[in-house]
């Protein structure tokens, strides 16, 4: 049934943002595949906005890759390849859809590869007010986690793994704090963790919290390592056991 039609305002961004995702979604999950061939007319028609909505959502979409405009030809869904995967929205619909299990090993696999350097950097580059603000990061976190308090926990954790990415001062690592905030809000909402966080993870971030503090770079490397590794473990199967490992 189409949306009933809204222009400009607040309302037009909200009904924007509404399309945006249901194409979104539609490409990242294969149900608008590869090539087919899209139209602001059937836009407007299929969900009942302007012209306005309907050619800013693809200038979005073609922004983030997943389509490209041609004059006489029209929108054109394109590949994974030419998809921008760092895009945070991009990121979310992809572990909203059924594919989730490949993206969040991806994920998982790049903050193996990132998190750990990162964190050896900011025991060396930190400054001490970043370094208390860690240490205090990784207590709170252990006592909302022990309580089950998950929101707040979530909210700490994300600003936990964006200080290290921040303060090491390697501009391309601080860059990935949204990659890393989303998928974080991602697997929590979506029902992909324990109902509590394992006591290992709490050990875990207090032990990098530590090292960084100390300035020692190989030890919270380490426990860095060990933490990432260990969402592998924690995250809740999507399609049987083993499925995001």
């Amino acid at each position: 049934m189409p949306v009933q039609r809204r222009e400009g305002g607040p309302g037009g961004d909200v009904l924007h943002a509404s399309v945006l995702d249901t194409l979104g979604l539609q490409i990242t999950s294969g149900e608008l595949a590869e090539g087919r061939v899209l139209t602001l007319d059937g836009i407007q028609e299929r969900f009942g906005v302007s012209r306005t909505v309907a050619r800013e959502t693809m200038r979005v979409l073609e922004s983030m890759g997943l389509v490209t405009s041609r004059r006489r030809v029209g929108i054109t869904v394109q590949p994974p390849s030419s998809w921008q995967v760092y895009d945070p929205r991009l990121i979310w619909w992809r572990l909203a859809g059924p594919h989730r299990d490949v993206q969040l090993r991806a994920l998982t696999e790049l903050r193996i590869a990132v998190e750990p350097v990162a964190a050896a950097r900011a025991a060396w580059n930190a400054s001490a007010r970043e370094r208390d603000r860690l240490v205090d990061l990784a207590a709170r976190m252990r006592r909302l986690g022990e309580a089950g308090e998950l929101a707040e926990f979530l909210e700490l954790d994300i600003a936990f793994h964006a200080l290290l990415l921040e303060s090491g001062g390697n501009e391309m690592f601080a860059a990935l704090r949204e990659v890393v905030a989303v998928v974080l809000r991602g697997r929590t909402s979506l029902g992909l963790m324990p109902d509590k966080p394992v006591p290992s993870a709490l050990d875990l971030h207090e032990e990098v919290a530590r090292a960084v503090a100390g300035r020692h770079p190989e030890a919270a490397e380490l426990a860095m390592r060990a933490l990432v590794s260990e969402v592998r473990d924690a995250v809740v199967p999507v399609n049987g056991p083993g499925a995001v490992r």
